[in-house]
């Protein structure tokens, strides 16, 4: 039996319900855009609305109408930017101020945020400083505050993140038990402070952690890719708004000093024991709020980031593989070194990261991509060469917590970078869409998460001697 609306008997047509889902969906993205008033959102669904009545009386059904109009829209990217470079005292306004527009409901919204936000930073300043009620000091207890750091602040983090995307109870439940497992493992095993699993569970704990927060930001919609990698994103430029509040907090403990010290009060305890650890835990939840806050008033600095640094990292990795060939030097495999390569491949796959998140998806492929190929593709043979040294030096003398770390990390880094490097060489040739390569780095992330939980929670056992 034919489908109503449906001449050749397929699927049908979207109806007048369906049309209405697509501008319910369209306006509630549009009215995420600080810059945007609900006037002005409402002026853009006018013009929206006319263009798709215009496409549907020339006869296109009411769905092509719909893309076809938001596409002679322009890019809301487009416009908003335009939007704010023409009323740039209201965007400054909402750079730094919360809310100040003419929606009530935004409004309230945006001070329940500010509440919950001083209320969780407060929470992570108060809890780093419980554990000197035990007797516990940061100068003589290091061993102790190392692997517990990212457990007096994430947890308030993903607090707050659960309760704006208001995280149901299972969820929640999740994250709760997933912390307490991070505590568990920062604490049950007795660690020498020379001890290298001590080293490893102070570097990977924050990482097994992180994903506990990226559970809370996906909350909303957990089985969405896209807001997976989102929650990419949201790690970049939280790290980027951190630095920059630890800038200007550095600028401002700077003048606290100098100034007291200039009437003979020396505030270096109230410094180094309050203001910094305080400081630097509720910093992490600002800069998170801030993100979130202010998302979009400016363009990302996800593009900014990969467009600056893809090129500089590309030819500094080429410039290494280079030198490798004409000096024939081998790569040295101790600790520091083996951090430093693992940032340095991690670095390249998050540039990797950005430019996916920030890209748009229609755009055929052009220079910038075959860069970012190149990028990939040095990191992949670096990260064989480092694996080949790795495995040397563990056949030859053994292993230890930090070879068995990043043995098993450059392992994940190599099958990651190697399809990377696959997918974006088939996007580059036209052959492969770029929803595979978001798909498969949005997926790869619980492997992440899972290696860092096995150093955390098997490493200290395993090399208890070490």
């Amino acid at each position: 039996m034919t489908a109503p609306g449906s001449p050749d008997g397929g699927t049908a047509s979207p109806g007048p319900d369906e049309l209405e889902a697509q501008f319910a969906q369209w306006r509630h993205y549009v009215r995420r855009r600080p810059e945007l008033q609900r006037a002005d959102a409402e002026e853009l669904e006018d013009h929206l609305r006319g263009s798709v009545d215009e496409l549907i009386a020339a006869g296109l059904r009411p769905d092509e109408a719909f893309l076809v109009a938001v596409k002679r829209l322009g890019g809301l990217d487009e416009l908003s930017r335009e939007f704010a470079r023409e009323h740039s005292e209201r965007l400054w306004k909402q750079l730094v101020l919360t809310g100040g527009t003419d929606d009530p409901e935004r409004d309230n919204r945006s001070r329940r945020d500010l509440v919950a936000m001083i209320v969780c930073a407060v929470g992570a300043a108060v809890s780093i400083k419980l554990p000197a009620l035990f007797g516990l000091d940061f100068d003589q207890d290091g061993a102790f505050y190392a692997p517990n750091f990212a457990l007096f602040t994430l947890p308030w983090l993903a607090a707050y993140l659960a309760w704006r995307r208001r995280a149901g109870t299972a969820v929640i439940g999740v994250m709760v038990a997933l912390f307490a497992l991070g505590a568990v493992a920062a604490n049950v095993y007795p660690l020498a402070e020379n001890s290298q699993s001590l080293v490893l569970t102070t570097i990977h704990l924050p990482i097994a952690l992180w994903f506990v927060v990226g559970l809370a930001y996906v909350s909303d919609d957990l089985r969405s890719s896209r807001r997976r990698m989102d929650f990419i994103r949201f790690t970049g430029e939280c790290f980027v708004y951190f630095v920059l509040i630890a800038l200007g907090g550095g600028v401002l403990t700077a003048f606290t000093v100098g100034t007291f010290q200039a009437i003979g009060i020396d505030p270096e305890g109230f410094v180094s024991q309050w203001l910094l650890p305080c400081g630097v835990v509720a910093a992490v939840v600002v800069a998170g709020w801030l993100v979130e806050a202010k998302q979009s008033v400016v363009e990302n600095i996800a593009p900014v980031l990969t467009r600056l640094f893809t090129p500089l990292f590309t030819a500094a990795l080429l410039a290494f593989l280079i030198a490798i060939v004409w000096t024939t030097a081998g790569i040295n495999v101790e600790r520091e070194a083996l951090i430093l390569f693992d940032l340095l491949l991690v670095v390249v796959l998050g540039l990797l990261l950005y430019s996916i998140s920030a890209r748009d998806p229609l755009a055929p492929p052009g220079l910038f991509d075959r860069l970012q190929l190149a990028l990939v593709v040095s990191a992949l043979i670096i990260d064989v060469l480092v694996l080949w040294a790795i495995t040397e030096r563990i056949t030859e003398y053994g292993t230890t917590p930090n070879k068995a770390a990043a043995l098993g990390e450059n392992v994940i880094l190599l099958a990651n970078l190697a399809w990377s490097a696959w997918l974006v060489l088939g996007f580059v040739r036209r052959r492969t869409p770029f929803a595979a390569l978001e798909r498969w780095q949005t997926g790869y992330l619980p492997v992440y998460a899972g290696w860092a939980w096995i150093v955390v929670l098997l490493f200290p056992p395993l090399f208890s001697y070490l």
